[in-house]
Formats: C-alpha cells, sequence, structure tokens
C-alpha cells in the first residue's frame, strides 16, 4: 500500500507543473488528485468483487441454498455479505489518507467532513447495487461474468481516477458522465480537498441519488429473479 502511494507521490514530482488547468479545479496539486482516486475507487472493486466472490464462494461450499431459503430477506443477506470487506476497505482508505496528509504533503484542513460522508454514502450504495447485478450473473452463469471486467476497466479509464476526465477528448467525456464514480470521485475531491459545501456539491449529490434510486431497486431485482432462475432450473446449488 505504501508503495504504492509514494509511486504516485514521485510521479508527481516528475509531472510538476504540467496539465496545471487540468488540475486547478481540484486544487492544482496531482498527488493529491490522484491519492483521492486511488483511495475511493477501491470501494468499486470491493463492491464489483465483494458480492460476486461471495455467491461463488457460498454456491462452492454448497450452503447458498440453505442461506437463500432461511426466513432472512435476500436483500439483507445480500448487505451482511460483504459487509466487513467494506469495513475493511474504509480502513485501507482512512490509511491512505492519513499517509498523504501526515507524510506527503496533501492539504486537506479545509475538508468538509459532513460533505465527504454523505458523498460515500450515496457511493457505497451506487457500488453496492451494480456489485449486486454482477453477483447475479455470477448465480445464473456459474462463472465470471461481464460486469465485473467492464465496469471496473471502463470506471478506471473514464471516471477520474487517474487523471481528469477534462483531458479526454470532448466526444470521450461523455462516457464519463454516465458513470457514477465521475460524480463520487469530483464530489469526494473538491469536499476534502476544497472544502465545498453541500450545495456547491449539490450536482455531484443529485447525480448519485439519482443513480442510487435507478441501481438499488434494478440491482435487487435483477437478483431476485437470478435466484428465482436457479432455483427453477434446479442450479442453486451447482458450480
Amino acid at each position: 500500500m505504501f508503495f504504492s502511494i509514494l509511486t504516485f507521490y514521485f510521479v508527481s514530482k516528475l509531472i510538476g507543473g504540467t496539465g496545471e488547468q487540468y488540475l486547478e479545479p481540484y486544487g492544482g496539486d496531482y498527488f493529491s488528485f490522484v491519492l483521492i482516486g486511488i483511495a475511493f475507487s477501491g470501494y468499486l472493486m470491493t463492491a464489483l468483487r465483494g458480492f460476486s466472490e461471495s455467491i461463488r464462494g457460498e454456491q462452492m461450499m454448497g450452503t447458498l441454498e440453505a442461506m437463500l431459503v432461511t426466513p432472512t430477506n435476500s436483500s439483507t443477506i445480500i448487505a451482511f455479505s460483504t459487509l466487513w470487506s467494506f469495513i475493511f476497505t474504509s480502513f485501507r482508505v482512512l490509511v491512505y489518507l492519513l499517509i498523504g496528509a501526515f507524510l506527503l504533503g496533501v492539504d486537506m484542513s479545509d475538508a468538509n467532513l459532513i460533505a465527504a460522508m454523505i458523498i460515500l454514502i450515496l457511493t457505497i450504495i451506487c457500488f453496492s447495487s451494480i456489485g449486486i447485478i454482477s453477483a447475479s450473473f455470477i448465480m445464473v452463469l456459474k462463472r465470471g461474468d461481464p460486469i465485473n471486467m467492464l465496469f471496473m476497466s471502463t470506471s478506471e479509464l473514464f471516471g477520474g481516477v487517474l487523471f481528469p476526465i477534462a483531458v479526454l477528448p470532448e466526444w470521450l467525456q461523455k462516457i464519463s458522465y454516465i458513470l457514477p464514480i465521475t460524480y463520487s470521485l469530483n464530489g469526494m475531491r473538491h469536499a476534502l480537498l476544497q472544502g465545498y459545501t453541500l450545495h456547491a456539491l449539490a450536482p455531484d449529490i443529485i447525480a448519485l441519488i439519482v443513480f442510487s434510486v435507478v441501481l438499488v431497486p434494478l440491482g435487487l431485482l435483477t437478483f431476485k429473479y437470478a435466484v428465482k432462475k436457479a432455483k427453477a432450473d434446479g442450479t442453486l446449488v451447482q458450480y
């Protein structure tokens, strides 16, 4: 973890003021920009892999059917299946930020922590919904699904993880605008690095709320359909 942070720290020294016009909305420092991107994109990876790996693991151990026939609501089972993964990811993000702030000079003295927490909650909701859709493919296909690789790669390239989306050609930026991670990272950077108010962050927060309203029911419906189909086909315990 520490070596990964150091790598981008020294890369930022090499870059210097190059591309400053793209970084100006975030304070002008590339390392601060990329630290937030790397840290909080971890939630997307946790969501995409966590739910899928949990379902796949239960399938391979033969416990998935027993778990799903309990009185516990399927949405509750889904939520708690990756709880530890999200706790660990949060700890890792905190370590990233502490190293950046206390050892490598990232200035978060003006951070709006309440706004950052609101954005984080909405981020986890959005990413988890996508992860649940991914897990639904696992349940039906019994193998790696197309969602993980496609969505993760697209988000890393077009979502502003390692560089501002303004660097992209204008026609490619349109892809960025349909990805939740774009609004998540944009809002988080403005909240932590520049202390934006909730009013100033409204466009990003509203976008994340819209994504949540669409993705949460879609994820739960997809999962319920996958369970129903697997039961009907008698493949719930197959792997």
